[in-house]
């Protein structure tokens, strides 16, 4: 253990382990190049959506169809050993066509639970505003609690666990909107977009001759080991009162009639100390938390009745005008 200068020169004790640091950037570095081997998306958006796996959290995704969402959690499956399901979520879909169910086995003269599709390492929920409300809270319990509850126990899900949920917006007949506490559960919300013209012919390059077939550059456990060390990452005092304020400027806010609630500054917290980590840091520093609040606040304000302004307008004005902490 040794002392060494945090945010602004405020002392702060951590382990100093630069090997830790290095191998932290190495097996991140890999798997960011091993996605971009096979999807075609701003650096960015693959970050973005690691974050989410490194902060032990949930991405969702509201884009059009046919812009790689499937494909993005696909290959961050493979990338990292790990399983992989894809649930299309229709308004008939039940809560155990996720979860599971038990079915009689004739053998054993005894009913056996059979684990639905939730039971995996990474989970893309499509089109989960197609869902019934019932089916959504299904989904969005064992996200939160990251366990199923059948037949009267306790199935705790693999680790690590990572759900990529879409949401199309481009079509509303059917479908039935989360409510805010349902959103309030997704750590970071974002949208992939359409490529630019020069990565709309590196896609169709790829394609032409089938998609790549890649392999594992990480497993399981590594992961398991990065969360750890995101965890690890020092938050300082003045940095966790720069969150706070933040927090409490989008409830003040006069364009917002809903902000961001306590669990919303966990998220944004947690999200920074990942930040800090991808960039090398074992300290959070407030341009850290100004640039993951977007893509974290986003979904959680909700702007007033009649207002003109939207979420992320507001988020920019926080972030533009509330006061760093010294």
């Amino acid at each position: 253990m040794t002392l060494t200068l945090g945010y602004r020169g405020e002392r702060t004790q951590y382990e100093d382990d630069a090997s830790e640091w290095e191998r932290f950037q190495s097996k991140l570095a890999a798997l960011v190049e091993n996605v971009q081997r096979v999807v075609v998306a701003e650096r960015e958006t693959i970050r973005f959506s690691l974050l989410a796996l490194f902060t032990e959290s949930h991405v969702l995704l509201e884009d059009l169809p046919g812009v790689s969402k499937t494909l993005l959690a696909k290959t961050i499956a493979r990338s990292i050993e790990g399983k992989f399901t894809r649930i299309q979520f229709t308004p008939d879909l039940l809560p155990s066509d996720i979860t599971g169910s038990s079915v009689f086995d004739l053998n054993s003269n005894r009913f056996e639970f059979m684990p639905g599709p939730i039971f995996a390492n990474v989970v893309l929920a499509d089109e989960l505003n197609r869902a019934g409300p019932r089916t959504q809270s299904a989904l969005l319990e064992a996200m939160g609690e990251r366990q199923v509850s059948a037949d009267g126990s306790m199935l705790s899900l693999p680790k690590p666990f990572l759900v990529i949920a879409t949401q199309n917006h481009a079509e509303s007949h059917g479908t039935f909107p989360l409510p805010y506490s349902q959103l309030d559960r997704f750590t970071i919300s974002m949208g992939i977009g359409y490529p630019d013209a020069d990565q709309e012919i590196d896609i169709l390059s790829r394609s032409e001759h089938g998609l790549l077939e890649i392999g594992p550059v990480l497993t399981t456990e590594d992961v398991i080991d990065m969360q750890a060390t995101v965890r690890s990452v020092q938050v300082a005092l003045p940095v966790k009162q720069y969150i706070v304020n933040v927090l409490r400027g989008s409830r003040e806010h006069p364009g917002a009639s809903v902000g961001v609630s306590p669990r919303g500054g966990t998220y944004l917290q947690r999200t920074a100390q990942a930040w800090a980590a991808f960039e090398g840091r074992s300290f959070v520093v407030p341009d850290d938390v100004k640039r993951v609040a977007p893509n974290v606040l986003r979904h959680r304000v909700i702007v007033g009745a009649g207002q003109r302004t939207t979420p992320d307008e507001v988020i920019a004005d926080l972030l533009a005008n509330v006061t760093v902490p010294l």
